[in-house]
């Protein structure tokens, strides 16, 4: 009679619990495809005198403006 009642415990247990998540296989060269990524917050100071922050899924710098564009006028 125990056994009986530990199988069913068990089988309860199981079925209340569910089969386990599927793990994701990490990329070659990184980290799970799906994983989000987070980039640090840090900036780069452009030569005109701009900040550019990281971004992109390989959290580089982003390109600074063209110094040699011209700006547009400021507003009054």
């Amino acid at each position: 009679m125990p056994i009986r009642v530990l199988v069913t415990a068990l089988a309860a247990t199981l079925v209340a619990c569910g089969p386990p998540e599927p793990t994701k296989a990490p990329a070659p060269d990184g980290p799970a495809v799906n994983e989000p990524k987070a980039c640090t917050q840090e900036a780069k100071l452009c030569p005109d005198g701009t900040a550019v922050s990281r971004t992109g899924p390989n959290c580089e710098f982003a390109a600074c403006p063209d110094a040699s564009a011209p700006s547009a006028p400021a507003p009054n």
